[in-house]
Protein backbone atom coordinates (compact mmCIF):
# COMPACT_ATOMS: atom_id res chain seq x y z
CA UNK A 1 0.00 0.00 0.00
CA UNK A 2 2.66 2.61 1.21
CA UNK A 3 4.95 1.28 -1.73
CA UNK A 4 2.41 1.66 -4.13
CA UNK A 5 1.80 5.85 -2.57
CA UNK A 6 5.58 6.16 -3.01
CA UNK A 7 5.82 4.62 -6.37
CA UNK A 8 2.83 7.21 -7.88
CA UNK A 9 4.03 10.19 -6.31
CA UNK A 10 7.82 9.09 -7.79
CA UNK A 11 6.13 8.71 -11.59
CA UNK A 12 4.42 11.76 -11.19
CA UNK A 13 7.97 13.92 -10.53
CA UNK A 14 9.57 11.69 -13.08
CA UNK A 15 7.15 11.72 -15.63
CA UNK A 16 6.77 15.86 -14.69
CA UNK A 17 10.86 16.38 -15.10
CA UNK A 18 10.52 14.49 -18.82
CA UNK A 19 8.32 15.89 -20.37
CA UNK A 20 9.17 19.92 -19.09
CA UNK A 21 9.69 22.18 -21.56
CA UNK A 22 13.54 23.67 -21.94
CA UNK A 23 12.28 26.84 -19.69
CA UNK A 24 11.20 24.55 -16.99
CA UNK A 25 14.30 22.51 -17.33
CA UNK A 26 16.49 26.37 -16.93
CA UNK A 27 14.31 27.49 -13.93
CA UNK A 28 15.11 24.56 -12.59
CA UNK A 29 18.91 24.23 -12.77
CA UNK A 30 19.04 28.07 -11.16
CA UNK A 31 17.17 26.84 -8.49
CA UNK A 32 19.55 23.97 -7.75
CA UNK A 33 22.39 26.22 -8.31
CA UNK A 34 21.17 28.57 -5.68
CA UNK A 35 20.53 26.36 -3.41
CA UNK A 36 23.81 24.95 -3.59
CA UNK A 37 25.43 28.38 -3.42
CA UNK A 38 23.02 28.57 0.02
CA UNK A 39 23.59 25.79 1.53
CA UNK A 40 27.49 24.61 0.82
CA UNK A 41 29.13 27.96 0.29
CA UNK A 42 27.86 30.49 2.16
CA UNK A 43 27.74 28.02 5.11
CA UNK A 44 31.35 27.26 4.88
CA UNK A 45 32.39 31.38 4.66
CA UNK A 46 29.53 32.86 7.28
CA UNK A 47 28.80 30.01 9.78
CA UNK A 48 32.16 28.36 11.42
CA UNK A 49 31.35 25.77 13.89
CA UNK A 50 31.87 27.20 17.28
CA UNK A 51 31.52 25.16 19.48
CA UNK A 52 34.18 22.93 17.47
CA UNK A 53 36.73 26.00 17.93
CA UNK A 54 35.97 26.52 21.62
CA UNK A 55 36.01 23.39 23.18
CA UNK A 56 38.20 20.27 22.94
CA UNK A 57 36.14 17.56 23.92
CA UNK A 58 32.23 16.79 23.26
CA UNK A 59 31.82 16.80 27.08
CA UNK A 60 32.89 20.10 27.01
CA UNK A 61 30.71 20.79 24.10
CA UNK A 62 27.47 19.02 25.69
CA UNK A 63 27.93 20.69 28.91
CA UNK A 64 28.12 24.16 27.49
CA UNK A 65 24.64 23.49 25.69
CA UNK A 66 23.33 22.31 28.71
CA UNK A 67 24.25 25.40 30.73
CA UNK A 68 22.66 27.75 27.71
CA UNK A 69 19.53 25.97 27.35
CA UNK A 70 18.98 25.64 31.07
CA UNK A 71 19.61 29.38 32.02
CA UNK A 72 16.89 30.60 33.64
Amino acid sequence: MIMNFFKRVWNLYYEGFKNMGPVGKKLWLIILIKLFIMFAILRLFFFPDILEENFSSDKERSDHIINEISKP
